[in-house]
């Protein structure tokens, strides 16, 4: 399979290509660029690696070259301020992103391609590629939420005490200011996580508050995120790749799960070697599913601003 990372060169593009890498399971990986000189650089680095590790045919490359990719990864874009908000990239970023797919589109894609969207903001621009490239639904992805809930759960994790890959709890909503946590469907080894001594109502407000905030700081930090992202990108190629069909919380433009329409949006979602086969949709506090329609209305006035503008 060819994944083709458009905005490889930079530090998100670079570090999924790296997790693609080591993982062998993609058999070509292309690096796209702005920045020619950068991709090839790296596409360079990652090459020397290959017979050490995975083996994949890994090149720079641009959109003629791209045409026969088999998931298109998207990680161009300008890089969020600490003090701003996700949606707040969306008047630097949306003419950037709809040159991008213009360009995918005049070079062609497969019927079958796929779309995976991580530049910001992930949901708006999510949406914007199911239009612009007139492609159903299921073929066009968002990262969504899967790094606020990979985040979520190494944190709860280290707090707690607990094996990080045996918490299973879930960020939903807009990747962003109204994203909210799922305590009720949250486990441990299949036990109610809530049940786990230490995490109580404090607990659980004050690591949700530091899960939130965990985007901003790793800004501030070390100027942008990069291994983390890298991981969950490669966690949702893996699952197309190898059809896993597992639950996932990316976003996609939603059908009426959950009483959402037309709205890109983080919901459980099964996937696999199609994209997003089905939304999952199951009962949740009515606290939570109240924040899954805030959320969707503010991303769903967003949106309708992105389209009157342009």
């Amino acid at each position: 399979m060819k994944v083709s990372i458009i905005g490889g060169g930079g530090r998100v593009g670079s570090n999924a290509a790296f997790a693609l890498q080591c993982a062998g399971l993609v058999a070509e990986i292309q690096i796209l660029d702005a920045n020619a000189d950068l991709a090839e650089g790296e596409a360079l680095d990652l090459m020397h690696g290959s017979s050490a590790v995975g083996g994949a045919r890994i090149y720079a490359g641009d959109y003629a070259r791209a045409k026969d990719s088999d998931i298109f990864v998207i990680t161009a874009g300008l890089r969020r301020k600490p003090d701003e908000s996700r949606l707040d990239l969306i008047n630097r970023n949306v003419s950037l992103f709809a040159g991008i797919l213009d360009s995918i589109k005049a070079a062609g894609l497969k019927k079958d391609a796929l779309v995976f969207v991580v530049s910001n903001p992930v949901d708006i621009l999510t949406q914007l590629a199911a239009a612009k490239l007139n492609l159903p639904w299921q073929q066009v992805l968002g990262l969504g939420t899967m790094l606020d809930t990979a985040r979520f759960r190494s944190l709860i994790a280290q707090d707690l005490k607990l094996a990080p890959t045996q918490v299973t709890a879930l960020i939903l909503g807009e990747h962003g200011d109204t994203m909210f946590p799922v305590w009720s469907s949250a486990a441990y080894a299949g036990l109610p996580l809530v049940k786990v001594a230490g995490c109580t109502p404090t607990f659980q407000s004050q690591i949700f508050e530091r899960t939130k905030g965990s985007g901003a700081e790793v800004i501030r930090r070390k100027g942008g995120a990069g291994w983390a992202v890298g991981l969950t990108i490669a966690e949702v190629v893996h699952a197309i790749v190898l059809d896993k069909k597992v639950v996932l919380p990316v976003s996609t433009v939603q059908q009426g799960a959950y009483g959402l329409k037309n709205v890109a949006i983080s919901v459980p979602t099964i996937v696999g070697r199609s994209g997003a086969i089905a939304h999952v949709e199951v009962e949740l506090w009515p606290k939570e599913a109240q924040a899954l329609q805030t959320s969707a209305r503010a991303l769903q006035e967003t949106y309708a601003k992105v389209i009157k503008a342009g």
